[in-house]
């Protein structure tokens, strides 16, 4: 299989479950301004999202902030033939940790879980990106 399709897989991954969270975001906004549980008058001041909406909000805003690193890097690492076999099982791990820093996230939210499970992310990431610059500076 080519390794750039096959790393396309985790990115497909990661983009149906920000997807999934802007729906989800959507349906539980739309349920909380109906409620009258927010209301926002103030033109250019957005509104301030309480309980089940403030939380989805919360999650779907967290996947447009360090993932957008993790789309970058994908895209750089099949640009310059780096996307093999390990780029690819590490975009598959930090893919995972960021479902299950939603799962987290979306049900009993336990602080130091979620920390934990997106510090790893992280490190995960850290080291996508230092693959690939070993990769580019090594000249491959």
């Amino acid at each position: 299989m080519n390794p750039n399709l096959s790393i396309v897989q985790p990115v497909l991954v990661q983009a149906f479950l920000t997807l999934m969270l802007l729906f989800w975001m959507g349906k539980e906004r739309y349920a909380a301004v109906r409620s009258g549980e927010v209301v926002s008058n103030e033109p250019g001041v957005q509104p301030t999202w309480k309980g089940r909406a403030g939380t989805i909000s919360n999650a779907f805003h967290n996947q447009l902030e360090m993932p957008i690193l993790f789309y970058v890097v994908v895209i750089l690492a099949m640009l310059t033939g780096s996307a093999d076999y390990p780029m690819t099982a590490l975009a598959w791990v930090y893919v995972i940790l960021r479902v299950v820093h939603t799962a987290i996230h979306t049900t009993y939210n336990k602080i130091a879980h979620r920390f934990l499970v997106y510090l790893l992310s992280n490190l995960i990431l850290v080291a996508m990106w230092v693959k690939l610059a070993i990769h580019v500076l090594t000249a491959g």
